[in-house]
């Protein structure tokens, strides 16, 4: 049996146990929501049992209370393959009085929503879980923590992963069943995830039968467009060399929505300072995937596809970045922000706690011209921000591929490969 890795999540869960009734774990197939939720369940109910799916099914429409029976935290996974599920878990939350009753997990959300009648606000609360950080899956030392630089404290520390390592890892992804495998099999995964996406899942996130040889040219267009704010015309303009005509926005945000059900992809949302001008900012959210690896099978590419155009990489390397800054932020009680204006300024993340502090950070493959093409960008930013209303940031990072030390610079700016942050 493979040891089981410990994620960031799993104490999240925990905490989160503490305080609610129940919790619903949301993300993607494979990323290690039952694993995680089973590590702490005390009984378990699998809905997709193929012995016994009808029956759980039928169940969940006459007596539902009857699969909420058993120890606490009780495990029901898939529960959206019959949503009324949710308001069963909700009243008996409510009828027990008790926290850390149940917990949900799911892969996407529920086709027929008329079957939910109330929001869970209360009862039930959200966890959405991701593909393996870098730190979690064992590449990164985590010499470098996010939380001591939001508490000012300077970096130190080291890595020793190198480019041709680096686009192994984009092109892998954060897979828990891909880390113990030779690298030909590992770099598989990502392939047979994506051929299950095209031809299966996506057509079951809404009832809606989809052409798989169009959804993988959409995927391949949105991979195109991949850590930018490419609107939906551009990407249906992309896909008209293969189509008839050019697809509707309509068409394509339907297809970018079925996407999102199932967790595919996870576009970061705009944020928006307080300024000491009036510059006009840009509130298109960015495009990226829950995991790179999924926008290289998307494309077709390797690890050697990606050396020999490091522009490519350096797009799917920010969308590495944006996935661990994510986690890593979960933990802070953070989100993970994309800021753009009029004028062109743009920073590749701004990571923004519950209590008001903001962090800065620009993503960089690496080289001195980018690092201070980046330390330019931070600089501007935060001079715009207006400190007599909002705080200044906590701090500004240039987050790298290559290089092997985490250091301070003298104006406090702090350089960080990739290998060496954590939460």
């Amino acid at each position: 049996m493979k040891r089981y890795k410990p994620r960031i999540v799993d104490g999240i869960l925990r905490e989160k146990l503490e305080g609610k009734g129940a919790v619903l774990i949301e993300g993607a197939k494979w990323c290690g929501k039952t694993t995680t939720a089973s590590r702490l369940a005390k009984s378990i109910l699998f809905m997709q049992n193929p012995e016994r799916v009808r029956q759980n099914i039928e169940l969940a429409e006459l007596k539902p209370s009857k699969l909420l029976e058993g120890k606490v935290p009780r495990l029901i996974d898939e529960w959206q393959l019959a949503p009324k599920l949710w308001d069963a878990v909700r009243f008996e939350v409510d009828r027990r009085d008790a926290f850390g009753q149940f917990i949900l997990t799911g892969s996407s959300l529920p086709v027929d929503t008329s079957k939910i009648y109330h929001s869970g606000a209360g009862r039930i609360t959200k966890l959405l879980m991701r593909p393996m950080s870098l730190f979690e899956s064992g590449e990164s030392n985590g010499s470098v923590s996010l939380n001591q630089l939001f508490e000012g404290k300077p970096v130190n520390g080291n890595t020793d992963i190198d480019i041709d390592r680096l686009a192994f890892l984009i092109c892998r992804g954060g897979w828990p069943k891909a880390l113990d495998c030779s690298e030909k099999i590992a770099l598989a995964q990502a392939f047979d995830y994506y051929t299950v996406v095209v031809n299966t899942d996506i057509s079951k996130a809404d009832g809606v039968e989809r052409n798989p040889e169009r959804v993988e040219r959409l995927m391949r267009s949105y991979a195109r467009a991949i850590a930018s704010q490419t609107n939906l015309r551009s990407i249906g303009q992309d896909l008209a060399g293969h189509e008839l005509k050019t697809l509707s926005d309509d068409t394509v945000a339907a297809y970018i929505s079925a996407l999102k059900r199932i967790f595919i992809i996870e576009e970061a949302i705009a944020w928006n300072p307080n300024l000491r001008s009036k510059t006009a900012i840009r509130t298109t959210h960015t495009r990226y995937f829950t995991d790179p690896s999924i926008g290289t099978a998307a494309l077709g590419l390797g690890p050697q596809d990606l050396i020999q155009n490091l522009h490519t990489m350096g797009l799917f390397f920010e969308n590495l970045c944006i996935r661990d800054l994510r986690i890593y932020a979960e933990s802070l009680n953070g989100t993970v922000y994309h800021y753009r204006d009029k004028n062109g300024l743009e920073c590749d993340a701004v990571i923004h706690l519950r209590n008001g502090r903001y962090g800065l950070v620009e993503i960089k493959l690496g080289g001195d011209k980018a690092i201070d093409e980046g330390v330019e960008t931070l600089n501007r930013l935060s001079a715009q921000i207006d400190t007599g209303v909002m705080k200044p940031p906590a701090f500004k990072m240039i987050l790298t591929a290559s290089g092997n030390i985490a250091y301070t610079r003298k104006d406090g700016i702090h350089i960080v490969p990739v290998g060496c942050l954590r939460d």
